[in-house]
């Protein structure tokens, strides 16, 4: 097609629009318009329609959702006259235009998806070296063990490959603390942590200063180091044997190629997943950024670096001095930087790695807000609509990536705006019940569509709310505090592989108690006007409405506040395993199915010949052994609920260090069983499926939190009152040990 031609039907559609968008309609006429737009879209997304009809959908669906916003814009604003609606009328819009603006950005990034093939096939003597950087602070032996053993079995010739621990909790700075406490710690940190090297064949490595957190301490490696290519796995980031051959290949066709990058799985559930029970069903909340908005991004050369499970290129990182350090975010910042001059990025949509999320609610939130932080701060220092280097749709890929993360102020907006009229009679937003229906409900009508159609596969409705709102409660302050003091934030390492232990509300629960109070008394002041003030019942039909979907959101979040009992402390995962157990001279052949750092569960392939017990001792033999296996057996205990009737064995494992490489075969050698299970999470779920998922919770949860709640209420009251009825001897204090996406209804 000639560019004139190109120009002339790009001016003719670019017309049609604005004519369509702009053009008056009565409510009638624009509820007609919008079910007809609605019913095309149900079609395409009932038939699955793709190709051509992916643009239809989006350009429907565009034309009502802009309609929308015209509408809004022109006819629905509060009088300048009346600060007092005025004020918060137009603070509620701008919450509104956000979301559009945010839709049409996304739209941008995710409308043509990229899907790569496989890396080209190298052989050993192609294979450029690699250097595999294990960034650690204060995590266990356990889990880094896992991840170094994991790391290091690796298939890729081994005289090109080189593991390095980079301890952060054993520096110089740290040893030579002047708390005896701090001191003594790192001391025996490094200690333990050398001879867990020595076992496993890697490098430790620590620095003297814990100067720029995670960056310094990936550029101390840097420096340290001299192979082609840099690997970086998170401390309980555990790869499979295969990562480096399919990822290294890309390298050898692009010399411009900065960094290959895959997506992060996780072994176990966020607090949300867990405490909610819908891991083993629901796809991740992680799933829609790895499989929908890094496809994206990687067509417009914009995927960026997530400071795990990623290959890059030392001569590019060199470039730029190594990996940025100026914001806490030094993953995204450091692919900024790179795409800025003109590096290119590759995604690869295939899980190669096992991580661990958080498992409190508290370390969840803590996680995110420095992800929140940090990507403000790069808007802020760093603005890439601004960078130079960058190709327009890089600028608008990374402000996307930005910008995003101002959605707990919208969040508040949207959950509080009800109240607004409800409570303090201010008139937010000038419309009649029927422009609201003719307008408003259809604009969210198609909007949840879009986004379903998109996104449907990987994050189910309703589920975004859910996510945003846990953390806009507290994530509203950690924005404020970065506009005010931008180079202020500092790095916090995330708490991962914490057992809990019973139910029980985690301390940050407070707030969302109140919240779902205050929204509650709200409801009924709504009733009540909506009986002694008739001439106004249709808006307070129509804002209760809105206030009680806020409600069924407050309600599900008590459910995610109130913390159940997690057993498992680090990666677990579905294997299939063929091994010999040794008792004796007996033998016991059977296949691991199910396997951990801690345990495994192993299924008979025949009757055992010898008697089984609880607390039976053997060892473990793997069938096929690896030959870099020098330990071939380990230890295991019978555990105590053996299943024999169903075929199946318990058992307990407590591995040395060099028993690790023996539970990387068995857990990580293939992860294709792992992506099949992540594979069958990824269902669409209806809007009336979800819909009561939530009303459940929303019903359930706060008679489960408020159950907690008085119970642990009470049994402070009764330790307190042993404290005083029983105190101890004079001179004996006493001791006590401590545990411590946008979217929004609009009205």
């Amino acid at each position: 097609m000639s560019k004139a031609l190109s120009f002339i039907l790009w001016s003719f559609s670019t017309a049609l629009a604005v004519f369509l968008i702009t053009q008056p309609l009565g409510n009638s006429v624009q509820v007609v318009l919008s079910v007809f737009v609605i019913a095309v879209l149900g079609i395409i997304t009932v038939l699955r329609l793709d190709g051509v009809w992916r643009h239809i959908f989006l350009a429907l669906g565009t034309v009502v959702v802009l309609r929308y916003a015209y509408w809004r814009t022109t006819s629905t604003l509060p009088p300048v006259e009346d600060l007092y609606s005025f004020i918060p009328g137009i603070i509620l819009y701008i919450s509104e235009m956000y979301c559009i603006v945010m839709l049409g950005i996304s739209l941008f990034v995710v409308s043509d998806p990229l899907d790569r093939d496989p890396a080209p096939k190298l052989a050993d003597e192609e294979c450029p070296t690699v250097d595999v950087f294990v960034p650690s602070y204060n995590e266990s032996r356990d889990i880094l063990a896992l991840t170094l053993a994991s790391a290091k079995a690796m298939h890729y010739p081994k005289d090109k490959l080189n593991v390095f621990l980079l301890d952060d909790g054993g520096t110089d700075q740290k040893r030579n603390s002047p708390d005896p406490a701090v001191s003594e710690e790192a001391h025996r940190r490094a200690e333990i942590l050398k001879d867990l090297c020595a076992d496993l064949g890697v490098t430790y490595m620590t620095r003297a200063e814990n100067v720029h957190a995670k960056a310094g301490n990936l550029n101390s490696g840097l420096m340290r180091t001299h192979s082609d290519l840099v690997v970086v796995f998170d401390a309980d980031h555990a790869p499979e044997r295969n990562f480096l051959r399919e990822t290294v290949g890309y390298f050898r066709d692009d010399e411009k190629l900065f960094l290959v990058q895959t997506p992060h799985f996780f072994s176990n559930p966020d607090p949300i997943e867990r405490n909610l029970g819908t891991f083993k069903h629901m796809p991740s909340e992680n799933e829609m950024f790895y499989g929908k908005v890094q496809k994206g991004l990687d067509r417009w050369n914009a995927s960026f670096f997530c400071g795990s499970a990623a290959v890059l290129r030392r001569e590019a990182l060199e470039e730029v001095g190594g990996f940025s350090g100026i914001t806490i975010t030094e993953d995204c910042e450091t692919a900024l930087e790179l795409h800025s001059r003109g590096w290119n990025s590759v995604y690869v949509d295939k899980p190669l790695i096992s991580g661990l999320q958080p498992e409190t609610f508290a370390s969840f939130i803590g996680q995110r807000s420095r992800w929140c932080r940090g990507m403000i701060q790069i808007l802020l220092l760093k603005n890439p609509l601004f960078k130079a280097g960058l190709t327009l749709p890089q600028r608008v890929c990374y402000l996307s990536s930005a910008l995003f993360w101002f959605f707990p102020f919208m969040r508040a907006i949207f959950f509080f705006a009800p109240l607004l009229f409800i409570i303090f009679n201010m008139k937010i937003f000038i419309a009649s019940s029927e422009d609201f229906m003719a307008h408003t409900v259809t604009y969210l009508i198609v909007g949840e569509m879009i986004r379903n159609y998109l996104y449907g596969s990987v994050r189910w409705p309703w589920i975004s709310e859910l996510y945003e709102y846990v953390q806009s409660v507290y994530l509203v302050r950690a924005i404020i505090s970065v506009i005010l003091q931008p180079r202020r934030p500092t790095f916090n390492v995330t708490a991962k592989g914490q057992m809990t232990k019973g139910d029980h509300l985690s301390e940050l629960a407070m707030p969302y108690f109140a919240i779902f109070a205050l929204l509650g008394a709200t409801l009924f002041v709504a009733a009540y006007r909506y009986t002694t003030e008739p001439e106004i019942s249709g808006l307070l039909l129509i804002v209760g409405g809105w206030n009680w979907f806020n409600l069924i959101i407050a309600g599900a979040a008590l459910g995610v506040v109130t913390e159940k009992r997690s057993d498992v402390s680090g990666i677990e995962l579905p294997t299939n395993a063929n091994v010999d157990l040794i008792f004796g001279d007996a033998i016991v052949s059977g296949s691991i199915s199910q396997a951990s750092a801690s345990g495994a569960t192993l299924v008979l392939k025949q009757a055992p010949g010898i008697s089984l017990r609880k607390g039976d001792y053997g060892r473990l033999s793997l069938l096929s052994l690896p030959p870099e296996l020098i330990v071939p057996t380990m230890p295991i205990t019978i555990g105590a609920q053996t299943g024999l009737e169903n075929g199946e064995i318990s058992l307990k494992f407590d591995p040395d260090p060099h028993h690790y490489p023996i539970i990387a075969e068995l857990i990580l050698r293939d992860l294709t069983q792992v992506r099949g299970l992540r594979t069958m999470r990824q269902k669409r779920r209806s809007l009336v499926g979800s819909s009561l998922a939530f009303i459940r919770w929303a019903v359930t949860c706060p008679f489960t939190a408020l159950g907690l709640a008085m119970t642990s209420g009470s049994a402070d009251a009764t330790m307190k009152q042993q404290k005083i009825t029983q105190a101890p001897a004079a001179g004996n204090a006493p001791q006590a040990a401590a545990s411590v996406n946008a979217k929004g209804g609009v009205l």
